[in-house]
């Protein structure tokens, strides 16, 4: 699977522009805030139907403009597939395919996947846990639509039982007849979420171990724990046990949505005691065990994004990449850069196609044609 071309319409900074990728490697080169990000974050829409960095839909249309359009033809089982995304100021977002509207997003998630590895991905190490469950809620889902649902269901009855816990602290009483009706349906699906969390952890374990142990320097012990209150007690318990700090914060203070994942080197938190190397390479390690997960699950391989991180990257780490890339696991790559030397040096002479693209302001421009390696 990979992406023939993006055109983009008022996304961002970009007035209009079209892209046409090579299935292999293709090369976005400029300065800083020319655009090059953008383009790898619109390519990540049409995979997942939201933007990488803006929460909200509204901040990804240019400036003084009401609405964005993305629009990609992707090629997958030697079908052409064209997907257009269109979300206009006051509108609900839409998604079509060939033409033909989703009726859910959900539907929609999982068919085309990407892998987006970026500075900013320090962040599931430095942030808190509701990043990391959302990465983890992230990559289930693109698999398990059913998990998908499920979470946005729990989300909605945890915010039913939050508004029904502060009106009742605003009326001073407590009916437990109308908590325990919205504690049925947390439990219900707060166990499902729990059970298939669990499995996915104790499944994606080894194979970012595995990774780490190649993209690492050293050979160090590499651990990532789930930690979960339903570990250790029922959440029907949980409830129990909770109903009075429930009732004094007006907030459900038990329940999945508590739940983190905790990185460790070594037997200790890696945001304490891991060195810069080691925390790039754990990043780096999440994201390719990312990537081999969704390769096996969707029996799909997966299009690569690599945002601006060759300049903080040492040769060593580089070099590893660059094997799994000649060796043809990524499939195609997409990648940023602020050094166009250095995209001809790392890329020369590959036996893989190559095509580099200049970015200046929102403008791009296809600087070489298809060809093995760059001259």
């Amino acid at each position: 699977m990979h992406l023939n071309s993006v055109h983009l319409i008022n996304f961002k900074n970009y007035e209009e522009a079209e892209l046409n990728f090579c299935p292999n490697v293709n090369c976005l080169v400029g300065k800083n805030g020319s655009g090059k990000t953008n383009v790898l974050d619109a390519i990540y829409y049409l995979s997942l139907c939201k933007s990488y960095l803006n929460v909200l839909d509204r901040q990804n249309i240019r400036f003084d403009q009401g609405f964005f359009s993305i629009q990609g033809v992707w090629k997958k089982e030697e079908q052409e597939i064209l997907i257009h995304c269109a979300v206009k100021q006051g509108a609900k977002k839409v998604f079509k395919r060939n033409r033909k509207e989703y009726e859910r997003l959900a539907d929609h998630i999982g068919q085309f996947p990407v892998v987006m590895i970026s500075p900013y991905d320090r962040d599931l190490i430095s942030e808190g846990s509701e990043l990391r469950r959302k990465w983890i809620d992230g990559i289930i889902s693109q698999f398990d639509r059913q998990y998908l649902e499920t979470i946005q269901k729990y989300s909605k009855v945890l915010d039913q039982r939050n508004a029904l816990l502060k009106n009742m602290h605003e009326h001073g009483l407590f009916d437990r007849e109308s908590i325990e009706v919205w504690n049925h349906l947390l439990i219900t699906l707060g166990n499902d979420i729990y059970a298939k969390r669990k499995e996915f952890i104790q499944e994606f374990i080894p194979v970012f171990q595995e990774k780490y142990n190649f993209i690492g320097l050293e050979k160090e012990r590499v651990a990532l724990e789930y930690r979960s209150q339903l570990n250790d007690a029922t959440f029907e318990d949980l409830l129990v046990a909770f109903e009075k700090k429930d009732a004094f914060s007006h907030y459900s203070n038990a329940g999945i949505h508590k739940d983190d994942l905790v990185f460790t080197i070594k037997g200790h938190p890696i945001k304490k005691f891991g060195s810069q190397g080691q925390q790039k390479s754990f990043i780096i390690a999440l994201r390719l065990a990312q990537y081999e997960w969704l390769k096996r699950h969707l029996n799909v391989t997966p299009v690569l994004l690599l945002d601006d991180i060759f300049d903080k990257l040492d040769q060593s780490r580089v070099r590893k990449l660059l094997e799994l890339v000649s060796n043809h696991y990524f499939g195609q790559v997409i990648v940023t850069d602020t050094d166009e030397d250095r995209m001809r040096e790392i890329f020369q002479g590959g036996d893989f196609e190559t095509r580099m693209f200049k970015v200046d302001e929102g403008v791009v421009e296809e600087l070489t044609h298809s060809m093995k390696g760059i001259e």
